[in-house]
This record gives C-alpha cells, sequence and structure tokens, in this order.
C-alpha cells in the first residue's frame, strides 16, 4: 500500500535512506507481504473478504461518467 501511495501521488522523485535489506535486518522483513499477495485472499495469515463490491462499482462508473475528473 505505501508503494501504490507513492505511485498514485506521482511525486517526481523520492528519497529514502534505509534498503530493505537494512530494514530487514533490524527485524522489519516486508518479504511475507509480497509472498501474501499470491496467495488466494482466504489463505492469506489475514483473510481478506470483499463486500459491497456492487457498491463499489457504482462508485468508479460515476467516476468514468464524470466529465471533469482528473485522468490518474
Amino acid at each position: 500500500m505505501c508503494l501504490g501511495a507513492i505511485y498514485w501521488a506521482r511525486p517526481a522523485k523520492v528519497f529514502y535512506a534505509a534498503t530493505a535489506a537494512d530494514a530487514a535486518a533490524a527485524g522489519f522483513d516486508d518479504a511475507f507481504i509480497y509472498r501474501e499477495l499470491a496467495i488466494p485472499h482466504p489463505q492469506r495469515r489475514i483473510p481478506m473478504n470483499q463486500l459491497l463490491r456492487e457498491e463499489a462499482s457504482a462508485i468508479f462508473q460515476a467516476w468514468l461518467a464524470k466529465p471533469d475528473k482528473t485522468a490518474y
């Protein structure tokens, strides 16, 4: 989600100090997150269940129909 937020925000440049290996060495290894993404939602460590898809689709359809939207 953090990487997604960075790309959606479209900054011109990102600055960082520590690498993923540095973070992992300090106990903040997020490699498992990338492995989890490949697993079906119900089988993940934290099960993810979809709700209200039709309502969410209506919001996206309203966005698509909006004539003055900012293109992302």
